[in-house]
């Protein structure tokens, strides 16, 4: 590979060249390797943010110009996000938009799930975003994971079949926020409609970079629902979104109620309107959704592919390089990679997790994310913690353990991956 020549998406993003202030006063280029939580904007994202606040206004709410032009451009990138999916032409499904993943989640557990005692089946590998809401809406059942931390379909299967057709939905990650490990959404999607379920995917972490049709390649293969964030997309003020079957969202009380979701409300009565309208109470983000939309026509044109490899060619340096380094503590497999987005957690033997990546950030101006990233149990799981430590520590203010994540980025360079590696080296050569 051409180490050299993949640099040159960089010049599509606002910011990543900006210099931070370092401990020492002196100012530095940023290494942003937590993309994993938030990404920078596209330059073209950011001018569709701009452009809509010129003619910004109410969706959906006044007859004035400026209130016209902002309802058009909300729905046009409703539509945009459908055929980012592949459902556009569609009319089984909707877009919905809403705060964030974590806020779409909860609305899907609230609207979907009918009465405490259906039952839900998911991962020991989700974000608590994708396992909280359901432990407090349903019964909750857990596929677990190896000792590298991956998923076994064939678990999720004998899961389905002991459940007899009454496991209502699955509800999965698409690629791991600690390991970065992809998920085969559309083989187990035919897996959970052959046992009469239907699928849920926390595509937060995937959607920026691999390619995602919902309709799948064949009869069976269709996702049933799928919930993303524009800010971890490249979008600036990015809203949540959900993209669902209609019917499965029509004729239920909203998780949010107010003004917009309804046809009429009178002194005893409420009429409700139809999804998405239904579900989506309130004052919309309206910037965010046009930004995010914007966001994914430019990775549309930039290609998938072309996403995919880079982040590889930069995933593939860095972990053969930690793999060389005395002290460095890998998690998750660091041999077989090629089911792996350029998501790395790490530690260095014998020290702190948080006193190491403030030395990343003061020192060098890497930014890293640090803890066990909205994924307790999964963390817990790849670092051999019980239970019981976890819970003694938490309800005790005891240090808690944790890692070093490094989340990698269209944006990102063989450099900045260089840099990376040095510094580690400096700091377990101290």
């Amino acid at each position: 590979m051409d180490f050299e020549n993949i640099n040159k998406y960089r010049e599509l993003f606002i910011g990543v060249d900006n210099p931070v202030m370092l401990a020492s006063g002196n100012m530095a280029m940023p290494i942003g390797f937590d993309n994993g939580a938030t990404t920078p904007s596209l330059k073209s994202s950011y001018r569709a943010f701009c452009k809509g606040l010129v003619t910004y206004g109410a969706v959906a709410r006044g007859t004035g110009q400026k209130s016209e032009i902002t309802t058009q451009k909300y729905e046009e990138a409703r539509q945009i996000i459908l055929d980012f999916f592949n459902v556009g032409n569609d009319t089984n499904y909707t877009a919905i938009f809403g705060k964030t993943t974590t806020e779409c989640i909860n609305l899907l557990a609230k609207v979907l799930i009918k009465d405490k005692n259906e039952r839900v089946l998911t991962t020991r590998m989700e974000h608590h975003a994708n396992d909280l809401p359901w432990r407090y809406n349903c019964n909750v059942d857990y596929v677990d994971v190896d000792c590298n931390g991956r998923i076994c379909i064939d678990d999720i299967e004998n899961k389905l079949k002991k459940g007899n057709g009454e496991i209502k939905y699955v509800t999965i990650t698409g690629a791991s926020n600690v390991t970065g490990y992809i998920n085969p959404i559309q083989e187990i999607a035919k897996i959970c409609h052959n046992y009469n379920s239907k699928i849920i995917v926390d595509a937060a972490q995937l959607v920026a970079h691999k390619e995602i049709n919902m309709k799948g390649n064949c009869p069976g293969e269709e996702i049933d629902f799928l919930v993303f964030s524009g800010h971890k997309a490249y979008a600036p003020y990015g809203s949540g979104c959900i993209i669902g079957l209609k019917e499965e969202l029509s004729k239920v009380i909203p998780f949010l109620k107010g003004g917009a979701c309804v046809k009429a409300v009178t002194d005893y009565d409420v009429v409700w309107k139809e999804p998405p309208e239904l579900h989506e109470a309130g004052s919309p983000n309206s910037l965010g959704v046009i930004a995010t939309a914007r966001a994914l026509q430019e990775l549309k044109i930039i290609g998938f592919d072309n996403i995919y490899e880079h982040e590889m060619i930069l995933k593939e340096f860095i972990i053969d390089e930690m793999k060389k380094i005395d002290r460095v503590i890998l998690y998750g497999d660091s041999k077989n990679i090629d089911d792996r987005l350029g998501i790395i957690a790490f530690n260095i033997e014998g020290e702190d997790y948080k006193v190491m990546g403030k030395k990343f950030a003061d020192e060098m101006a890497i930014a890293l994310r640090t803890g066990k990233f909205c994924a307790h149990p999964y963390v817990n799981r790849l670092m051999g913690i019980s239970d019981e430590i976890a819970c003694y520590n938490a309800y005790n203010n005891k240090p808690t353990n944790g890692m070093m994540r490094a989340s990698l980025g269209l944006y990102n360079t063989m450099e900045e991956a260089r840099s990376f590696i040095a510094y580690i080296k400096y700091l377990v050569s101290c």
